[in-house]
């Protein structure tokens, strides 16, 4: 559970202290990494070297910029201020994924964008998105921020508020930071409700309905709850799908009865999805394939809850079909 939001702004300083201290860190871990270049081919101790270093370093910089803004905000316009913080974000990440594609070799396959397209507009839009893999949040985010000047306003699980540029920017723009579904009581569905109603021109809502990234593991877990709760459509559509999680629609919901005339986008990624742990992150490295990025408009979702249910899980499914496809190289 990360502390209050005073107590975290409060040990900002210690913070930045810590992270300058890794960041020298960084530099003899590449020199472990040279030197042991000729038992490991790959280098990629070098490579996460080099990736962290990146990392803390636009970090750093983008806090500081956002400290900046902070500072200013007394004596600007409210709108030209966010305006300001959502390009500082977009850089940031446009930054760190560069230098993870100079580092680990990530490469991002993105779809020509079609005149019109509902992202290119300025009316807010809901975003479902797929979860899985690697860095899949952050691509997402600089997909909206940096590639479409989006306002992000993202769901996501309050543990993240550890990260610093997490906590700093996202929480800046409006995001949802939600405790454990254990934890949550009654208030969860309202909270993310009360994002969507707050939406302005320009706003994305970006939720992952799936609750988690997907892995063998939890897609066996999820079958074996529906299984238990005795509801066997559930079961079914659960086991037709084997590259993401059923989603659930408590969030989906509370957006939609927020703003019913909300559009929806769903988007789907697949290429690093298959990387689940850490084990398996250092036998991936460098990337060999790329993460390929499609996104459509959703069909219209009904208004009653079933059918609804039968909606959000119908495109889930095209997900899944979208990821068999690619991953077996058939055109999509």
């Amino acid at each position: 559970m990360a502390p209050p939001r005073a107590v975290r702004r409060a040990l900002m300083p210690v913070v930045v202290a810590l992270e300058l201290a890794a960041l020298a860190l960084m530099m003899p871990l590449a020199v472990v990494g040279i030197l042991t270049a000729p038992l490991d081919r790959r280098r990629r101790i070098l490579r996460l070297a080099a990736m962290g270093g990146a990392y803390l370093s636009v970090e750093l910089v983008a806090l500081g910029l956002l400290l900046g803004t902070w500072v200013r905000r007394p004596v600007r316009d409210a709108a030209v201020t966010r305006d300001d913080e959502v390009r500082i974000l977009g850089w940031a990440l446009d930054r760190i994924l560069a230098a993870a594609r100079r580092t680990v070799g990530l490469r991002i396959a993105l779809p020509p964008v079609p005149p019109g397209s509902v992202l290119d507009g300025r009316d807010p839009v809901l975003v479902l998105a797929r979860h899985g893999g690697v860095g899949d949040s952050y691509t997402l985010v600089w997909l909206l921020a940096a590639r479409f000047g989006r306002c992000p306003r993202v769901v996501l699980k309050r543990v993240l508020l550890w990260e610093p540029l997490i906590d700093v920017a996202l929480s800046r723009l409006g995001a949802c930071f939600l405790p454990p579904s254990t934890r949550a009581g009654p208030g969860r569905q309202a909270r993310v409700g009360a994002l969507a109603a707050d939406l302005r021109p320009g706003d994305a809502l970006l939720l992952f309905p799936e609750g988690g990234n997907w892995t063998p593991h939890r897609r066996l877990a999820g079958l074996a709850r529906q299984w238990a709760a005795r509801k066997p459509e559930a079961v079914r559509a659960a086991a037709l799908m084997e590259h993401v999680l059923l989603p659930r629609l408590g969030g989906v919901t509370a957006c939609l009865e927020a703003r019913p005339a909300l559009p929806v986008v769903v988007v789907a990624h697949t290429g690093l999805d298959t990387i689940t742990s850490a084990r398996g992150l250092w036998r991936a490295l460098p990337f060999s394939a790329p993460m390929a990025i499609r996104w459509w408009p959703a069909a219209a979702p009904p208004p009653d809850g079933d059918e609804r249910l039968a909606w959000l899980t119908t495109e889930w499914a095209v997900v899944d079909q979208w990821i068999d496809a690619r991953r077996a190289g058939r055109p999509v």
